[in-house]
């Protein structure tokens, strides 16, 4: 029987410049290493303007942890992902990737991938949502209108979403699909106080061990401290529902 437990972990790399204001992207790869997980999604994963070229170094990336990038067709210029967030998984195999354009103030996206991992098939979205409410609010909703849409099937959402607010409008209209986040505070990365980064799963799933990943390197590597847990798979003949 396929493992039941999958590492999951969001990390915002912050352009791989971190709280001494140094870019350093083998400091990020060493504190993605450190995370030890299966899906990682990362926001910040390329530069923003100009040619939106990719930041890390993905084969380097592969070789020392496992983790491979989800390729995107038709992505911006040489960015690695998709409005900055990209996905890595460890074996596993892609089915689809779906680019979202998110409406809002600011350009954003989000990358929605079907995948099996360790045996299992998952929908992973990875985000990254606007610095205006208004936005947010509007950016949660086309995503799970665009949900409504598809086959069910166990979903993970993980992202720096940019939300601090418990009674958050984006909040109330994420609990329409998932289940209610753990709250774990992961910015600002040297003294940590609002939950901006969040994991989020359907009923198909339980996040167990969710905590900030707080080691000396990622208090340095990014402003932000990645997030980890583990997504428990519901078995069928216990799953209740979507």
């Amino acid at each position: 029987m396929p493992d039941r437990d999958i590492a999951v972990a969001s990390y915002n790399i912050h352009k791989g410049v971190g709280t001494d204001r140094r870019r350093d992207l083998m400091r990020t790869a060493a504190v993605i290493g450190e995370l030890g997980a299966d899906v990682v999604a990362l926001q910040e994963a390329d530069r923003r303007f100009g040619d939106r070229a990719g930041l890390l170094d993905l084969a380097a990336l592969k070789r020392d942890t496992g983790l491979a990038p989800v390729e995107i067709e038709g992505r911006m210029g040489l960015a690695h992902g998709w409005h900055g967030n990209l996905l890595l998984l460890r074996d596993a195999e892609v089915e689809e990737v779906r680019k979202i354009v998110l409406p809002g103030f600011e350009p954003r996206g989000a990358l929605m991938t079907d995948a099996v991992v360790k045996g299992h098939p998952i929908r992973v979205i990875a985000a990254h949502l606007g610095l205006l409410p208004g936005s947010r609010a509007s950016q949660t909703r086309a995503l799970l209108d665009l949900l409504d849409t598809l086959d069910p099937r166990p979903t993970l959402l993980m992202g720096d979403l940019n939300e601090w607010r418990m009674r958050a409008t984006s909040l109330t209209h994420l609990s329409r699909h998932f289940t209610a986040s753990v709250t774990v505070r992961s910015f600002p990365s040297r003294y940590p106080m609002l939950a901006l980064d969040r994991m989020m799963t359907c009923s198909r799933g339980q996040l167990v061990d969710v905590t900030p990943h707080d080691s000396a390197l990622a208090r340095k590597a990014s402003d932000h401290l990645p997030i980890k847990a583990r997504l428990r798979l519901t078995l069928p003949q216990q799953m209740t529902g979507s």
